[in-house]
């Protein structure tokens, strides 16, 4: 565009102006019909009989048509072209700039900025021009030639009454054309029957006298009251409805506390009496913890003209947004058990608030994944509940950076629509278009509902301490069902008294217990549906069987190290695949790559899919996976992929490794989301390094470790954290052992160390053969996955199983033992290594490979084996207050004898995991490993500096 400069003393036609000249050239091409006689006439002659022509050409042909003032009927005059091209500017500020003028706080707190791009004058307009005919290129609120006078109306009607859309932003022209056609024809004013109008009535009184009801049977209860957003309620079913007719089978919302018992009764169908019952204190206590009903899920089978839909509200904590990853995962579990690769039949919806979508990190990282291979789900429904007010906080210079609450969509070139909540009908009209949008284009579409928020934060809360102005307002507004009502009323479409049978019938519904909602299917069993009975009740000592036959593990080894004879490999890792090859030949043992690799060939022949994600899985973040190869003559960005276990045997079990964003918090909740809707998929989310997962801690702490014995929700979500102490400084040694096993309880989830390829193997298989379903954290080597000692053979893949506890491996005496050193990971190495330097025969060794369950039947005997040994040692790298000792120690003593005495080796006390200086970590490595074999042992009392 740099040749525009030289125009700008041209004509009129350029300098500021050559952007709408252009925008009519465009809006010719997309069809000649969208523009006057006079410039069609102008373009076919510039056209020809090309298809189009570079705009460049356009523009120089505009430089001479300046220079020779060549011009012909309605484009003769400059003055009248001039005008022209204002006008269309004016277009394109509405089109931009109009939500600023739009009418969407139904408390009018503030006067519309004055906007000079939207005032007539600054464009030279006189009152003789208002009655003036110019074209509209694009716009289609009328014909192709309206005056002026009502080219304004229309753009006012449009964009600046109760309905106010910022997409001009967008980069795509389809998209931006798709927006316009909804809301241009029809200025951005809906049109519904009769009947529809009293459905949205009914289900506004629905909304508002739930609250109001349950405001005066429990009083000061917290409940997080939705009214003054209540056209949240008739949204969510029309968008149900639509869902339907457009062919979603299955809907997942996710939405944090406020309004959401009035989602639960009034839009999936709760009992009220079950409701009554939570308030009262009533509910069955059939979970080891529960939740509070403002945190509670629900599913259920929703009447609609396409079919019955399956609408799930996700449970949820406190923890605003975070709900966001684990819906999205959830619906991508749906659809791969659909095989609905665009994601047309299962559907996410979240509902935020104001201040959270602004405030809150992961939806940002949300916003990243969309569109990315791993997280894709098909494009996301997103409604604000914009009440204007963050917990206290409302004043503009805090509560965000920002203008709209809504402005992070804009990095994903989301349209965004902003509706008066006092408009029902504005609001499902929005409604209708961002499910059309999605359905569509499969991406992200955002509405803004600005409301209110008729009570404080929780029932309790007094608004009016830190919000007199605000709620001096609110105090005076009569509620959107009322002034609906009354519309309804004026325009004849009902009379005031079936307006206040509306409230008599619901209230004597809520009095026998009952909603009103009359889409709600009783007895239906959808289609995909998962039968979680099998993995209910089960416990952590269930056998299970993880060997395989030695003839069909070869072939599947085989298999798995299969490349096309024309796929050429790095040279490395053509020599890692011909020592894959040996090792399932039996002429190498196994190690930890390999060891992976056949755990995950035969769960897919035994038809478990596979699915891994994290930050550089695919090679491995140490490079000892490479489930994913690369051609090196590539010449193509997107080809020369060979991925071997995709290729295990004909019609096999899904296999997909995705090297995810750089995102722990939201990839980690998507992962989960997964895996509590798939319970037949090893799912596996590998930190790149382990203390990488404290950037996901909220999901980790409320979902992954607590959300069976809160909501009954069964996971088995596989952690794969790096840990180990090598030297490499203090956030690339420690995983945080200490912190998932302070986590643990009631058998809640699995804590493994494993240290050998065989051990990896059988673990990731017993993960998915036996049917006790919980969460997997697996501390996983660095420095092992290549270390001499820590291999396998082939017959213990073949032939073994988990060892919850590995004994002496050496050739001592178990009746000269005198001590028994118990540890876990790769100081074992380091422990036997100087055990062997030193030609020690007295000390034996144990592993402890899985920590919890704590497995006191297997320490008890391995312990057991040596009756002379009276000091029993725990060795581990981490410091003292860090990793298992705290956690474990009362275990480990327990499970002795009285003539047994427990012991520490480790690091002293330290605030950070690990030291930075290579130096230092060399001598308390060396210092660690000596103590555990000292003559005089420490207690494991913590010491206290003064």
């Amino acid at each position: 565009m740099g040749t525009m400069k030289e125009f700008e003393s041209t004509s009129t036609l350029f300098g500021s102006n050559a952007p709408f000249v252009e925008e009519l050239y465009e809006s010719y091409l997309a069809d000649p019909k969208n523009v006057s006689a006079e410039w069609r006439s102008y373009f076919d002659e510039l056209k020809g009989d090309a298809a189009d022509v570079p705009h460049a050409a356009v523009v120089e042909s505009f430089r001479e048509l300046a220079r020779n003032r060549r011009v012909a009927g309605a484009m003769v005059d400059e003055t009248t072209m001039h005008k022209q091209v204002l006008v269309l500017r004016l277009i394109s500020k509405y089109r931009t700039l109009g939500m600023f003028h739009a009418d969407l706080d139904p408390l009018k707190r503030q006067e519309p900025p004055y906007i000079p791009d939207l005032d007539l004058r600054t464009y030279g307009f006189t009152e003789s021009d208002l009655a003036t005919p110019f074209d509209v290129g694009s716009f289609k609120a009328g014909p192709a030639r309206m005056r002026l006078r009502d080219i304004i109306d229309a753009l006012m009607d449009t964009y600046t009454r109760t309905f106010g859309a910022e997409y001009m932003y967008i980069s795509d022209t389809a998209t931006k054309r798709f927006v316009q056609e909804r809301l241009e024809p029809i200025r951005s004013r809906p049109t519904y029957s009769a009947e529809e109008r009293r459905h949205i009535l009914e289900r506004l009184t629905a909304a508002e006298t739930l609250e109001r009801y349950l405001h005066t049977k429990y009083v000061g209860q917290k409940r997080f009251s939705g009214e003054g957003g209540d056209s949240m309620i008739p949204m969510l079913d029309l968008l149900i409805q639509r869902a339907g007719a457009a062919g979603v089978q299955e809907l997942v919302l996710g939405m944090a506390h406020r309004g959401r018992l009035n989602v639960l009764v009034n839009t999936l169908g709760k009992m009220p009496s079950d409701l009554f019952s939570e308030f009262e204190g009533k509910v069955p206590q059939d979970l080891p913890a529960g939740d509070v009903k403002y945190h509670q899920g629900f599913s259920s089978d929703i009447s609609t003209p396409g079919g019955p839909v399956h609408v799930t509200l996700a449970f949820n904590p406190s923890h605003l947004e975070i709900v966001d990853p684990v819906v999205e995962g959830s619906v991508r579990a749906r659809q791969h058990r659909r095989k609905d690769v665009r994601g047309d039949q299962v559907l996410p919806v979240l509902l935020h608030g104001d201040a959270a979508i602004a405030g809150q990190g992961v939806v940002q990282e949300c916003l990243n994944m969309a569109q990315t291979r791993g997280y894709y789900t098909g494009g996301t429904i997103h409604i604000v509940i914009n009440n204007q007010i963050g917990f206290t906080t409302s004043d503009p210079r805090d509560v965000r950076g920002t203008l709209y609450c809504t402005d992070v969509a804009k990095m994903v070139e989301a349209p965004i629509l902003h509706v008066n909540g006092d408009d029902p009908e504005a609001c499902l009209l929005a409604t209708e278009i961002a499910l059309d949008y999605r359905q569509r284009f499969h991406k992200d579409v955002f509405i803004d509902l600005v409301c209110f928020r008729r009570l404080g934060h929780n029932e309790a809360d007094e608004p009016m301490i830190t919000q007199p102005l605000m709620y001096k307002k609110i105090n005076q507004h009569p509620g959107t069902r009322k002034l609906y009502a009354e519309r309804l009323v004026a325009e004849g479409v009902i009379t005031q008294e079936d307006a206040d049978a509306m409230i008599a019938t619901y209230r004597a519904a809520m009095d026998k217990g009952y909603h009103t909602n009359t889409t709600v299917l009783a007895n239906y069993k959808p289609p995909f549906i998962v039968d979680w009975s099998p993995y209910k009740n089960r416990h952590w000592t269930d056998a299970a069987d993880t060997t395989v036959p030695m003839p069909r593990l070869k072939e599947l080894g085989a298999r798995a190290t299969t490349v096309p004879t024309d796929f050429k490999m790095h040279s490395r890792v053509e020599k890692m695949m011909a020592d894959r090859r040996a090792m399932v030949q039996g002429k190498q043992p196994i190690d930890w790559g390999m060891g992976e690799i056949l755990a995950y060939a035969t769960l897919l022949d035994q038809n478990f899919g596979v699915r891994i994600s994290g930050q550089d899985v695919g090679r491995g973040t140490f490079s000892h996976r490479h489930a994913v190869l690369h051609d090196q003559n590539r010449e193509k960005w997107d080809s020369g992929i060979w991925i071997p276990l995709q290729h295990v045997k004909d019609g096999q079990a899904d296999f997909e490794i995705i090297d995810s964003v750089l995102t722990e918090n939201a990839v980690l909740g998507f992962e989960y989301g997964y895996t509590t809707s798939e319970p037949a998929q090893l799912v596996i989310w590998e930190a790149q390094f382990g203390d990488f997962a404290n950037g996901a801690q909220v999901v980790i702490d409320q979902f992954i470790s607590a959300g069976e014995v809160k909501w009954g929700r069964i996971c088995d979500l596989v952690l794969f954290l790096p840990h180990g102490y090598e030297g490499q400084g203090p956030e690339h040694s420690s995983a945080r052992p200490e912190r998932y096993l302070q986590l643990c309880a009631q058998h809640n989830m699995q804590v493994a160390v494993p240290t050998t390829p065989a051990q990896i193997y059988h673990l990731l298989r017993r993960q998915m053969i036996r049917y006790f379903r919980k969460p997997l954290i697996v501390f996983t080597p660095k420095s092992l996955l290549r270390h001499k000692e820590a291999v396998s053979s082939l017959d213990e893949l073949a032939n073994g199983h988990f060892h919850n506890v590995i004994g002496e491996t050496d050739r001592i005496d178990p009746k000269k033992v005198r001590r028994v050193i118990v540890c876990s990971g790769k100081v074992y190495y380091e422990l036997a290594a100087y055990r062997r330097e030193h030609k020690i025969d007295d000390v034996a060794i144990l592993r402890l490979e899985q920590q919890y369950p704590f497995p006191h039947d297997d320490y008890k005997r391995e312990i057991g084996k040596y009756p002379a040994a009276k000091e029993v040692v725990w060795c581990q790298e981490e410091p003292q207050n860090q990793g298992a000792w705290y956690r474990l120690n009362i275990y480990l003593r327990s499970d002795l004898d009285d003539r047994k005495t427990l012991y520490y080796a480790g690091r002293p006390v330290s605030a950070s995991p690990a030291v930075g200086y290579a130096a230092k970590h060399a001598a308390e490595q060396k210092q660690l490993v000596e103590d555990a074999f000292a003559a005089k042992l420490r207690s494991g009392e913590m010491v206290i500096a003064r």
